[in-house]
């Protein structure tokens, strides 16, 4: 069973940095990732992406945190980050990882982690 671990929110300060991590786990082999992306939602609200890689590692980014978020992947260890620099109050929220992948082409899965907490705030 694919399961995805994140690690790495906290409380910070405005312009502070984290990074967090988010571990693909029990796939076994064959399973193939095609799309990695984090996502964050705030209570009551809707989810929102923030950034996204794709095969290929193209990125696409929110405009909220361009140029100050970096999503990156480890292929070797099936690991994504979110590097997240110049942090802002407004970046309060839960954050999640998603993963698209599957063991065929024609059969791809949506997976999400179990969301990590980010607060910026002095």
């Amino acid at each position: 069973q694919v399961q995805l671990v994140e690690s790495g929110g906290g409380l910070v300060q405005p312009g502070g940095s984290l990074r967090l991590s988010c571990a693909v786990s029990g796939s076994g082999s064959g399973f193939s990732i095609n799309r990695m992306a984090w996502y964050r939602q705030g209570p009551g609200k809707q989810r929102d992406l923030v950034a996204v890689m794709a095969s290929g590692s193209t990125t696409n980014y929110s405009d909220s945190v361009k140029g100050r978020f970096t999503i990156s992947r480890d292929n070797g260890n099936d690991t994504v980050y979110l590097q997240m620099d110049s942090l802002k109050p407004e970046d309060t929220d839960t954050y999640y990882c998603m993963v698209v992948g599957g063991w065929r082409p024609s059969k791809q899965y949506n997976y999400w982690g179990q969301g990590t907490q980010v607060t910026v705030s002095s």
